[in-house]
């Protein structure tokens, strides 16, 4: 595994609270994928998270990231 320090992380990780155009997507963490392509790691900067838990392709910087 390499260091996830080292690179930018392949995955954001959101929690998201209610469904459709009414979704409140708050972020929570990053991910990086394993080097084999079997897996994810995850570091999350906001617990306890109560929700479900949503794992996207990082969109480009925003100014409110």
């Amino acid at each position: 595994m390499k260091k996830t320090k080292s690179r930018k992380p392949d995955y954001a990780v959101y929690v998201v609270e209610g469904e459709g155009d009414k979704a409140y997507w708050t972020k929570i963490g990053a991910g990086w994928a394993n080097d084999d392509g079997n897996g994810i790691n995850l570091v999350l900067t906001a617990l306890p998270v109560d929700g479900r838990l949503t794992i996207r392709k990082p969109k480009a910087k925003r100014d409110n990231d």
